[in-house]
């Protein structure tokens, strides 16, 4: 079964990231693997560090294959008193945004995904799935 998927380009989603007026961060943290391009461009509009948190909950076929979001690798990173950007492409239950609140205690966090469910969203209008410009087959 084929299901089709919304086409965005980066220029479409740089514009949309301009077109934000974001908090004031201290750092953007990107949830990797799929907040990895945006959080990075994110990072870069703001003129602000990055940095990585290594979460995984999906597998590549998007289907939740662990009980909860795992960290993959360790925080390198002091997130207290930090003004905060936690990005993801997508949050559709909010377990992974959860979890990594959770491991970036003592900071004030913003979230930001493309689309799903944050405090900013960029894409709120679609709800199918998308087929993102670093997408690999």
């Amino acid at each position: 079964m084929s299901t089709t998927k919304v086409k965005l380009e980066f220029h479409t989603i740089s514009q949309r990231l301009q077109s934000l007026m974001l908090p004031t961060v201290d750092v953007v943290v990107g949830i990797a693997r799929g907040g990895i391009v945006p959080a990075s461009m994110v990072a870069h509009q703001l003129g602000v560090p990055l940095v990585l948190l290594h979460l995984n909950y999906r597998d590549d076929h998007h289907k939740p294959h662990r009980p909860q979001p795992q960290l993959l690798k360790p925080l390198n990173f002091d997130p207290t008193g930090k003004h905060i950007l936690l990005v993801d492409d997508v949050s559709v239950t909010g377990a992974t945004l959860q979890v990594a609140q959770a491991y970036l205690k003592g900071a004030t966090l913003t979230t930001l995904t493309l689309k799903g469910r944050a405090d900013w969203v960029l894409f709120p209008e679609i709800r199918e799935c998308v087929d993102w410009p670093w997408s690999t087959p």
